[in-house]
């Protein structure tokens, strides 16, 4: 049997499974996600080993460091990922929820239900924890799920699929409700895409290369987690203590994710007093600062460090490292017309004092969060109360910023009559 067969038997079997799946009481959804975590913590060990595995294969293959950094499984991560299978079943079932019951002038009552998508394909990259957070939401919303990694987490994929299968089935789920491409052939992607009778949406998660690739090839509906060019705007009356400590949080607490800070805006009536404290913090962090002729005249005139001219490349870069660029602007209007140019309606902040800034920028900004005196790393399923997360969704369509339970459901409408007909 070739590849393409092979997949579409086994998509074939998760679409039977989600059917059976949509079925499943929230008891038994719970029951099964709380199972899960405790394999996967019993199994740290292995975890790890399998993990290794990919660990010294990337290596080999010169992976950059902060591809490597997101496919390393520590057992702290191992546990997040246990955690956020227990959140999740912790979180309200939106399954079954019934919204906007009316009674219509012929009597019948109308109203809306939430209802599982059906099979969903998660196509990601690097992170093995994708893996586990993405059959949790898929569970616990009653959707089957296709999953396909990297080949670089190829290992630790497949020992983490395999412990949530086990343990999902022991605890009553159908089989088959979560399923693993094993293969590292890329044509699986492709062949993928094609099965529009038997996967209902696909979700990528990854780099822009990925995300593209996707979307040109599929005949499925795609909810794009597109890159992160997310900025922070420090504002003419911002705090500046508040502003050097979320600007540092944003760009190195882990700078290798989709909602970290790739660009620093800085209001020119207070860049002279901010600039070299938080180039300061930033620069002893091991970030290298990517500036405009001003931010480099400021920076360098008091004999600091050597700051890298900006391209106009760098606006428009996701770096996934510890390297950012810095602009000043004169004004809040100018700010957002540099991030309506070059964001990438990700996650966007502004750290001022002033309220009619703020409001105006949380009215006036595209993005899929907006925050004000507050980090963009925030922007995260966990963060925002939703549990575990698909992935941040830069899509306008049906869901958009953290995906949580509710994103991966959809609606029917529901009719109560006693005998009504159309004349």
């Amino acid at each position: 049997m070739g590849l393409k067969e092979t997949l579409r038997k086994q998509a074939q079997r998760t679409k039977a499974a989600a059917r059976s799946l949509a079925k499943c009481s929230s008891e038994v959804k719970n029951r099964a996600l709380l199972a899960m975590a405790e394999r996967l913590e019993r199994e740290t060990a292995s975890l790890l080993t399998e993990n290794m595995k990919d660990l010294e294969a990337g290596k080999e293959k010169g992976l950059a460091g902060p591809l490597l950094e997101r496919l390393t499984l520590t057992p702290k991560r191992i546990t997040e990922m246990a955690a956020g299978l227990r959140e999740v079943a912790a979180l309200p079932d939106p399954v079954g929820e019934v919204l906007k019951m009316t009674r219509r002038p012929n009597g019948i009552q109308v109203g809306q239900m939430r209802v599982p998508i059906g099979v969903i394909g998660i196509i990601y990259e690097s992170r093995p924890n994708v893996t586990a957070d993405a059959a949790g939401l898929c569970i616990k919303s009653g959707n089957g799920v296709i999953l396909r990694g990297g080949s670089e987490a190829i290992h630790s994929n497949i020992a983490i699929a395999r412990h949530l299968d086990e343990a999902g089935r022991a605890a009553g789920l159908p089989p088959h409700a979560v399923t693993l491409v094993e293969t590292t052939d890329r044509q699986a992607i492709f062949d993928l895409l094609t099965f529009d009778d038997l996967i209902d949406l696909i979700i990528p998660r990854g780099g822009e290369g990925l995300i593209r690739t996707v979307v040109e090839h599929a005949k499925i509906p795609v909810m794009k987690h597109d890159k992160g060019i997310c900025h922070t705007f420090v504002d003419e009356s911002a705090d500046l203590q508040m502003a050097e400590e979320i600007s540092l949080n944003a760009k190195v607490q882990r700078p290798a994710t989709c909602n970290a800070m790739e660009s620093l805006l800085v209001h020119r009536k207070i860049a002279a007093s901010f600039l070299p404290k938080i180039a300061k913090r930033l620069q002893e962090a091991g970030v290298e600062i990517r500036g405009c002729p001003e931010t480099i005249k400021l920076l360098e005139g008091g004999g600091g460090s050597k700051i890298v001219p900006a391209s106009e490349t760098d606006w428009k870069t996701e770096y996934l490292d510890l390297i950012l660029s810095v602009k000043v602007v004169d004004s809040i209007e100018s700010a957002m017309a540099h991030i309506a140019t070059h964001g990438s309606q990700h996650s966007e902040a502004i750290i001022t004092q002033d309220y009619a800034h703020a409001m105006r920028f949380l009215n006036e900004v595209d993005a899929s969060a907006v925050f004000v005196n507050a980090s963009t790393r925030l922007n995260d399923g966990y963060q925002l109360g939703l549990g575990a997360e698909m992935g941040i969704s830069t899509s306008r369509i049906h869901a958009r910023g953290p995906m949580g339970l509710e994103a991966l459901t959809c609606m029917k409408f529901i009719i109560f009559g006693d005998g009504q007909i159309r004349k």
